[in-house]
């Protein structure tokens, strides 16, 4: 006959299983980590506009968000925060951001210096982080060139337009010169050949 198990092996086992559980639930947890999601990772905007950098996250817990931004003239960062909670900005870009408690944030009359690569980092409580990159190309408006080339081109156009007139008219009076001259050949001829034939 076999003995009857014990009730401590049993709850033993019951209190080791549930350790295992919440272990791998907590590994689990741990390799879900944060994700990233950048809907648009190249933008193109104009001098003056105001861009929105949008981004999702999904993570357990509360993460720290931060951006940076990369070009040619270094790596600066431009603003770090937990949603939920006041952002530090840096002082180049204040008043110049707006952070939103998803991760994106909008920048406020670009210019040319904002072209570049805009890093965000979002790091977890726990320590796992993911980051993603965003690309800016911010050039100039060209609406005053535009205008500027219209111009010339009109002036232009004026100058052609007085020019053919000068000539037309330069065409007009030589014209009527060769023909008053003509004339006044022909009348001298015709007086010449009447005084021959008066003297014959």
């Amino acid at each position: 006959m076999r003995p009857l198990p014990s009730r401590r092996r049993k709850n033993g086992g019951i209190s080791l299983g549930l350790f295992a559980l919440c272990l791998a639930a907590a590994r689990c947890l741990q390799s879900q980590g944060v994700s990233l999601y950048i809907p648009q990772s190249a933008i193109n905007a104009t001098v003056e506009e105001d861009i929105l950098l949008s981004v999702e996250y999904s993570c357990h817990g509360i993460p720290t968000i931060v951006w940076r931004y990369t070009s040619k003239w270094g790596v600066q960062k431009i603003v770090e925060w937990k949603p939920g909670t006041q952002a530090n900005i840096s002082q180049s870009h204040k008043d110049r951001v707006c952070t939103f408690d998803n991760g994106s944030i909008q920048l406020f009359s670009v210019g040319v210096r904002d072209s570049g690569y805009y890093v965000i980092t979002v790091t977890e409580s726990l320590g796992s982080s993911q980051f993603g990159t965003i690309v800016l190309h911010v050039s100039e408006i060209l609406y005053e060139d535009l205008h500027f080339v219209v111009v010339f081109l009109a002036f232009l156009a004026a100058v052609a337009a007085v020019l053919i007139s000068l000539m037309w008219v330069c065409n007009k009076c030589a014209y009527k010169f060769q023909r008053k001259r003509r004339h006044k050949l022909k009348e001298s001829t015709t007086e010449e050949i009447e005084l021959r034939d008066v003297e014959c």
